[in-house]
């Protein structure tokens, strides 16, 4: 039975809800409370008998004016402890499958009956899918056939949803655990499929009827049909092997199979890689942008709820997580979503992989699914949206080559081949491209990269195909009508098993001969070093093979300028320039700050971002090459100690600083000195960190040291930094460098993965604890997600001041994709 509360008696409902100052964890008891009036009921769960992660409705401001959307989740204490909250029925949330109700977006509580039921339909639904799925190359894991050789498909079944971290002797194992006779199994590392055979067709059905359905993990095991490739027997009549046993493409053509697939392809009309590549395709634009819109509301309402959960007991929560309400549950505002100005033909970068087609045909362009779910069928790529016709070509110029080839492709199950991977880069010149045609008309450098593994190949044989590959590559590029530019031809040679090689994997230039004529391929001692040249805001950008660039020129300039915006520049300001790849940002926006200092990684990016600065004469840049993590912390305090306490060191008001201990008089307008090394020269990153000495040209602030008396530099009274991290987001010891250093007061956070953003904003903005956790013996984080992680790290922050988020805006750099930029201004 409810009662309404006396002043006298306890607080009111209202003060539960909004005390004086929020304090996260406080107000739990240990017995529960009696229930409140529903006149007074509080919109939210009051904290009852027990700790409580409360799941705020992020769409409803005011639940008793909307019960409909009441109970779209299970009460947190009905879900621990079995029975009903110290709410009793007036709890908004649901003790029980009959009361739960669908959430706005037809979705379930993750934690109901409901929705696991239908996460394992949705899993079911992907085995059934993977029967049109074609694999176009045998596992062999022992390289030399092993027991399955020769498999008979009509005695064979493929598992599928198998762990990826099974080899063959474990899953003989499950095999034996579950009492299924077989003759053979074979399972490679790192897949989800596995194949077996079997003695006779008796064995074969009751293995089927044993296996089928049973759950592993979280997986539902498929038992799937074995079907030869159509092309094996042409393959093996037609070409003549090179090795005893082993066809052309450099695997073993009695193991040759194919994996839940069709005869030709046929019924795999389903899949093609437009839509795997651009699965937004079939959508108008403007639907496509609403879509990632909404998608990204959902992501950013993650770091609030995962935010307040990161909260420590007994500290005030922040403010933007108190009026988060207000605005549907999202950290901030999120102000929109910026169009790109091209949609078609717009990736000035296209990687294509070397395999087979879904006909057995030797085949550039992208593969038709993810290969640890046993797709190796690869599409051409002439029905994308996203590459340009002259990528396409090229694409095509390579899949002719290959076809006469004496070298094999790439096998991605026995890791061995030659040809794997071909990179087409284009370099655009100035001028905003409205449409494809446009964007077309503006490719003037083309810049081509071929991935092989050389390892095993006879030198002699190499270097006749590199010849025979450039001739074809300048024939194809002349034949084309109109002609395609071709500025540089390069070879990289990477042995690991993935194709995304290391930025220090060598690379070898061949010289492109004249069409008419056929010189012979050059060593690169004898070749221009390879650079294209791209344009952002009118500055021009040197961009090496392995350099970042942004796939989408126009949008870049988008997503700069915003970045720009936010910032807030100023003369008095230092910008750091986070993973800043060839310098594209920090150039950009130099005009406007007193200092840029970029950080990356990549030693031929920061090259080339230094040769950019030269290229547009821009004097106020320092490039440094390094790991962030490893030099964050070092830069931010050379560039931001205080005047007054380098007195001792610096004349007021003086232009030049001497520096003592053997050091040479620097000029801070960034003039190299001539018996200095070459400006190209790169930074590295060591203990004691020897600060580069070009400096920033002068400026109405005075100059400074650093502590150690070693480096002249400049003191800055605005400290902002612009982070572009990869997918995997920040390191962690980059975060605490950025969290920890008070004089950085504003940060804009540009990431290509939302999924990463959230994580490392909660590490930026969640208040750090009373006392450090440092979870040593802790190792629940190896099972955790991002945000888990995240929010788990934060207990050992260092007493800092946390980041707010203060506005969010999206930059759609991938149309036709679910990918877009999302940056994010945080504040403090």
């Amino acid at each position: 039975m409810s009662s309404t509360p006396t002043p006298t008696a306890e607080p009111s409902a209202t003060e539960l809800l909004n005390p004086p100052s929020p304090l996260n964890g406080h107000g739990s008891t240990d017995q529960p409370q009696p229930p409140q009036d529903p006149a007074t009921q509080p919109p939210d769960d009051v904290v009852s008998g027990d700790k409580r992660k409360r799941e705020v409705n992020d769409d409803v401001q005011n639940p008793s004016a909307a019960p409909p959307l009441w109970k779209t989740s299970l009460c947190s204490f009905f879900r621990r402890e079995a029975k009903t909250c110290g709410h009793g029925s007036e709890c908004r949330y649901a003790h029980g499958e009959a009361e739960l109700r669908p959430r706005p977006d037809n979705t379930w509580d993750p934690t109901s009956e409901r929705a696991k039921k239908q996460k394992l339909e949705e899993e079911i639904e992907e085995c059934v899918a993977l029967d049109n799925v074609m694999m176009t190359e045998a596992i062999d894991e022992d390289g030399d056939g092993g027991d399955a050789g020769g498999l008979d498909p009509e005695l064979s079944k493929c598992l599928v949803h198998l762990p990826r971290n099974w080899k063959s002797e474990k899953l003989k194992e499950f095999l034996s655990e579950k009492g299924v006779g077989f003759k053979s199994a074979k399972k490679k590392k790192g897949m989800a499929l596995g194949f077996v055979s079997f003695e006779n067709a008796e064995q074969l059905q009751n293995a089927v009827k044993d296996l089928e359905g049973i759950s592993i993990g979280n997986k539902v095991m498929k038992v799937a049909d074995v079907i030869p490739r159509s092309f094996e027997k042409r393959t093996k009549s037609i070409m003549a092997p090179q090795i005893p046993g082993v066809g052309l493409d450099g695997e073993n053509v009695e193991d040759s199979m194919t994996a839940n697939g069709a005869e030709d392809g046929d019924g795999l009309t389903g899949r093609s890689a437009r839509k795997v590549v651009t699965p937004l395709a079939h959508m108008s634009y403007d639907d496509q942008l609403e879509h990632k819109k909404s998608s990204l509301m959902q992501i950013l309402k993650r770091l609030t709820r995962n935010a307040r959960k990161a909260c420590p007991d007994g500290i005030p929560l922040p403010e933007w997580i108190l009026k988060s309400r207000e605005i549907g549950g999202l950290p901030c505002s999120l102000e929109g979503i910026l169009a790109s100005p091209v949609v078609k033909g717009y990736r000035n970068k296209c990687e294509f992989s070397v395999g087979y087609s879904l006909q057995g045909k030797i085949t550039v362009g992208f593969m038709l699914g993810n290969f640890r779910e046993g797709v190796t069928a690869v599409e051409e790529p002439f029905d994308c949206p996203n590459v340009s016709r002259i990528s396409s070509q090229y694409a095509s110029i390579f899949k002719e080559f290959l076809q006469h080839s004496s070298l094999p492709i790439w096998n991605r199950f026995k890791n061995i081949g030659f040809w794997r991977q071909l990179t087409v880069r284009e370099g655009r010149k100035p001028g905003i491209a409205t449409d494809s045609e446009h964007c077309e008309a503006n490719i003037m450098e083309v810049m081509l990269i071929v991935q092989v593994s050389s390892s095993g190949f006879d030198d002699a044989q190499i270097t006749s195909e590199y010849e025979r590959l450039a001739q074809a590559f300048a024939a194809g590029a002349a034949a084309s009508s109109p002609s395609l530019p071709l500025m540089f031809l390069v070879i990289q040679d990477h042995q690991g098993i993935s194709n995304a090689a290391p930025a220090d994997a060598p690379l070898r230039s061949l010289s492109i001969p004249k069409a008419e004529g056929g010189s012979e391929t050059q060593s690169a001692d004898n070749v221009v070093e390879p650079k294209i040249h791209d344009y952002i805001n009118n500055l021009k950008f040197c961009i090496s093979p392995t350099a970042f660039f942004q796939v989408n020129t126009p949008a870049a300039e988008k997503l700069y300028s915003l970045a720009g915006d936010w910032a807030q520049l100023g003369p008095d300001t230092l910008l750091f320039d986070v993973c800043c790849g060839t310098g594209t940002i920090g150039l950009t926006l130099a005009h406007h700050v007193g200092m840029v200092v970029g950080i990356e990684m990549n030693a031929s990016a920061v090259s080339d971002a230094r040769r950019n600065s030269e290229i547009n004469d821009i004097k106020n840049c320092r490039f440094v090459c390094a790991k962030a993590e490893d030099v964050m912390r070092s830069l931010l305090e050379e560039y931001t100690i205080a005047p007054q306490k380098q007195d001792d060191h610096v004349t007021e008001g003086s232009d030049k600083v001497i520096v003592t201990e053997g050091e040479k008089a620097i000029s801070v307008d960034n003039k190299p000195n001539p018996e200095e090394s070459s400006s190209h020269e790169l930074d590295t990153a060591s203990e004691g960190l020897e600060i580069d000495k070009q400096e920033v040209r002068s400026q109405p602030q005075s100059s400074c040291t650093s502590e150690k008396g070693k480096t002249p530099v400049k003191c800055f009274s605005n400290v902002v930094a612009i982070v572009d991290p990869p997918r995997n987001g920040l390191h962690p010891t980059v975060i605490k460098a950025l969290r920890t250093h008070a004089d950085l007061r504003k940060l804009v956070y540009i990431s290509c993965n939302p999924e990463t953003l959230v994580a490392n904003a909660i590490e930026l903005c969640t208040p750090s604890p009373e006392k450090i956790d440092k979870n040593k013996n802790n190792r629940a984080w190896r099972n955790m997600g991002s945000a888990g992680l995240a929010r788990h790290r934060t207990k050992s922050m260092p007493a800092s001041e946390p980041f707010r988020p203060v506005k969010a805006m999206a930059v759609d750099i991938f149309p036709h994709t679910v990918h877009c930029e999302l940056v994010m201004l945080l504040e403090r």
